[in-house]
């Protein structure tokens, strides 16, 4: 068992304007342990699955060259391709999107995708959103299955969304497969107004991975560590309590700032000072 668990950052904190070698090298230099994959609605994130043979090289010999693995993606890409959209042709793009990204995520070593829990983002959610929704999940997870790439359901921020960890376990039970699971966020429920601890507990068994942020009510994103209402120590108290060894995420934006380095080092060291708190980790696995 490791010393703790594997801490991460979001692809979107670091610089845009280095390579994917330099990127993950920066990663490692500041104490990360992994770097979190985006594939979201941009077009140039969504080429990154047509790559070749030769480009999906070079990025495994960039991760081996730094040591630093991209543990996980997370493909928000469907926020434009709904996978419970009303429209055929959408849910299609979605599912095609979704198979692709499993076989990047093969050939890459990415061992987790997590999968956005919007039924419907920009459509009119109907009542057989969910329906479909999870019709198409249940075709992902063969195709998840087969490849050995788990999927794991955020917790959203909106409305007619999968907003807890009660209701993304529902879905976990009814398709059944242990390549199926939940990948939370603590900075979204909290802005729904759940008891963190009180959910992390309802998945307990089925929880693969925790994105961190803080958050705001009607402001889930883009709130800086401290300023908002995640109750962090309680969260980390409990995931201590409930034995979590999983990845755990630090979600940032930076924007290409020229103090990313600076802002990541220091939410970091925020965060770690909040899993000290909570018990998560102690001061000899640091």
């Amino acid at each position: 068992m490791p010393a703790r668990p594997p801490i991460g950052i979001y692809e979107k904190a670091l610089p845009l304007d280095i390579d994917w070698y330099e990127r993950l090298d920066l990663a490692r230099k500041v104490g990360f342990d992994f770097v979190e994959l985006s594939c979201d609605e941009s077009s140039e994130r969504q080429a990154r699955l047509e790559w070749t043979k030769t480009q999906r090289q070079c990025l495994r010999d960039a991760v081996d060259k730094s040591g630093v693995p991209l543990l996980t993606m997370c493909l928000s890409a469907h926020r434009a391709l709904a996978l419970g959209s009303a429209d055929a042709k959408t849910r299609d793009k979605g599912l095609d999107l979704l198979q692709k990204a499993i076989d990047f995520s093969l050939d890459l070593g990415v061992r987790m995708i997590q999968i956005a829990g919007y039924y419907d983002f920009y459509g009119a959610v109907d009542g057989g959103a969910e329906e479909r929704y999870l019709d198409a999940l249940a075709e992902g997870i063969v195709w998840a299955s087969e490849a050995g790439v788990m999927l794991g359901v955020e917790t959203m921020e909106g409305a007619n969304v999968v907003d807890s960890i009660r209701r993304a376990l529902c879905h976990v039970e009814a398709l059944n497969s242990p390549w199926f699971q939940i990948y939370p966020d603590i900075g979204n429920l909290a802005a729904h107004g759940f008891d963190v601890g009180e959910e992390l507990e309802t998945g307990h068994g089925h929880i693969v991975g925790i994105h961190v942020k803080d958050s705001r009510p009607g402001e889930p994103r883009r709130v800086p560590f401290g300023a908002g209402v995640v109750p962090f120590v309680a969260a980390f108290r409990k995931l201590a309590e409930l034995g979590f060894r999983g990845p755990v995420l630090i979600e940032m934006w930076n924007d290409n700032r020229p103090d990313s380095l600076d802002l990541i080092v220091a939410s970091r060291q925020w965060v770690i000072g909040k899993m000290l708190e909570g018990g998560f980790v102690d001061d000899a696995a640091l």
